[in-house]
């Protein structure tokens, strides 16, 4: 399989990013849905960082690092996407009385652990987050999530190891069912 790290000097953007798109956007949108937790939102990130990549693939220092490039983008965007949800829900809340909504059931105990899981990455610290979701759901390696957050190697080590502790902590109780 040819990669863009393989590519000769002459491919377009079209050209590179056409096989960046192939090989990596279901794992950059399973990221984003990490960090959104809504696949449509996610789909609409993974898209427009595609694009902003392609519209400035002329002026990328090293396009060599044009995936890096792109799961930074990913992480930003995502984070802009929570800001404005936020916003949304803010002045939502302001307009609408709050209504109790009815719980729906789940369909398997899987389903629910899995919510679990997800709504206790929610409540870390959003960089613990986005670098346990970097490490344990894209599997990158520190030098990767450094390079894509923006942070030091060690920086990647302590968020790792403060979420990890506070998952435990969140998901005692469920670690516990499991033995």
């Amino acid at each position: 399989m040819t990669t863009v790290t393989d590519r000769p000097p002459a491919w377009t953007a079209d050209e590179a990013l056409e096989l960046l798109y192939a090989a990596h956007w279901r794992r950059l949108v399973r990221l984003s849905v990490l960090l959104v937790r809504d696949q449509g939102v996610a789909e609409e990130v993974v898209q427009d960082a595609f694009v902003a990549v392609h519209g400035r693939w002329g002026r990328l220092r090293d396009p060599e690092r044009a995936l890096a490039y792109l799961r930074q983008s990913v992480v930003n965007r995502s984070r802009s996407a929570l800001r404005h949800r936020a916003v949304v829900e803010r002045h939502a809340a302001r307009r609408t009385p709050a209504v109790d909504e009815p719980g729906s059931d789940q369909a398997t105990l899987a389903t629910d652990r899995r919510e679990t899981v997800l709504d206790a990455l929610r409540a870390l610290p959003q960089r613990q987050r986005e670098v346990l979701a970097l490490r344990y759901y894209l599997d990158l390696s520190e030098g990767e999530i450094s390079d894509t957050l923006g942070i030091s190697r060690g920086a990647v080590k302590s968020h790792a190891s403060r979420g990890v502790a506070a998952l435990r902590s969140l998901l005692g109780s469920l670690l516990e069912e499991d033995q």
